[in-house]
């Protein structure tokens, strides 16, 4: 009889999921509402903060992870969908209904508490989402996988080309830092008073930074590629793992010119956090599929259901329990008298998850699945 790793996985049928990439989905998901929802945003764990410029830290996978794994899940549903003989037409004008809903739904949580045209944030993570979604959909529905490995290597190539040599006036070409860098420049006369409002001037999901944050996307698309082979389960976690590490050993040595940077998610970001992401999946792979553990992960499968959802309610409370005041109260009332300033603030991040766990539950049981 055929050990676990010696069977073959078939992309699932319409009426199942991949629970692995739930799983996996529903873990990026809790840690972005942890990193996100600090009780005290000064009191922090330095893996729980983002790296404040070049280099990474734990919460820097949050947002590659997610685009990375809309790719694989892009890939297997329309596989699945174009086999059914649903035309490439149709599948693009859903998929571009769908971008506009995400861009619009973004456009929401930064217009709170008070909307203004003068000064709204026209890109954020769900518009990101929307735009590589979109575009990923396109390249994917237009060509094969050597032209999406083309549109993938072009996109890397293109975005090093301009932050290494297109001059910055007042600059120059090749500068990596805050201010002199040319995603920056472009966001400044671009976007103006329409950037992210702790930055002022430039965005950290900017116009010329989502070149590769596009290229990410694609990555996962390769993914879910490679899972749709007719091969066992122990070769294609072999792939994923080889994969993996080749994307790792490539950022690393592209680091040397162009630095692992999440803000300019940088061509070196892109190959790093896309080698952590097929280890990781392949990870939960091997986890589910090979082991068995399926209720191990329930929770995670759980939270990975409704993203968009859980993301929306999740920045949506903490604006109000931050506008009404509610969030200083309950917190110094109820989390600061427990512990030291840094672990009272990360128990309220836990606290914040596990509600958001406990929403996620109630739809899971009532079999809401909210689709953008």
């Amino acid at each position: 009889m055929a050990t676990p790793l010696q069977q073959p996985i078939r992309p699932p049928k319409a009426s199942q999921r991949l629970v692995a990439l739930d799983a996996f989905r529903g873990a990026t998901m809790a840690f972005m509402v942890l990193v996100n929802d600090p009780g005290d945003g000064r009191n922090v764990y330095a893996p729980l903060q983002h790296a404040e410029w070049n280099g990474w830290t734990p919460t820097d996978v949050v947002f590659p992870s997610f685009l990375w794994i809309v790719g694989v899940a892009l890939t297997l549903s329309l596989a699945k969908r174009l086999a059914a003989g649903v035309s490439r037409a149709a599948l693009f004008r859903q998929a571009l209904q769908r971008a506009v809903i995400l861009y619009l739904l973004g456009i929401a949580v930064y217009a709170a508490p008070a909307f203004n045209p003068s000064t709204q944030r026209l890109l954020g993570v769900l518009q990101r989402i929307a735009i590589c979604y979109l575009v990923a959909v396109a390249i994917y529905l237009n060509t094969n996988i050597r032209g999406q490995i083309l549109w993938l290597i072009g996109l890397l190539a293109s975005y090093w080309l301009l932050m290494a040599f297109f001059p910055v006036p007042g600059f120059g070409a090749g500068r990596l830092d805050v201010e002199g860098n040319f995603a920056h420049y472009i966001d400044r006369i671009v976007l103006g008073a329409h950037n992210y409002h702790s930055t002022k001037t430039w965005d950290p999901e900017g116009i010329v930074s989502t070149l590769p944050a596009i290229a990410t996307t694609l990555f996962g698309i390769l993914c879910g590629h490679l899972l749709s082979l007719r091969k066992t389960l122990g070769q294609k976690i072999l792939w994923m793992m080889l994969a993996g590490a080749l994307l790792i050993a490539a950022g690393e040595v592209c680091n040397i010119w162009l630095p692992i940077n999440k803000k300019l998610w940088t061509t070196s970001f892109s190959l790093f956090m896309a080698g952590l992401d097929f280890i990781l999946l392949a990870a939960f792979l091997w986890l589910i599929d090979a082991l068995g553990h399926k209720r191990m992960v329930k929770p995670l499968v759980i939270m990975g259901l409704n993203p968009i959802t859980i993301y929306m309610l999740s920045e949506l409370l903490d604006e109000a329990l931050n506008i009404s005041g509610l969030h200083r109260v309950i917190y110094q009332n109820v989390f600061a008298p427990l512990a030291s300033p840094i672990n009272a603030s990360l128990l309220w991040a836990l606290a914040y998850t596990g509600l958001m766990f406990v929403a996620a539950y109630i739809m899971y049981r009532r079999q809401w699945v909210v689709r953008v």
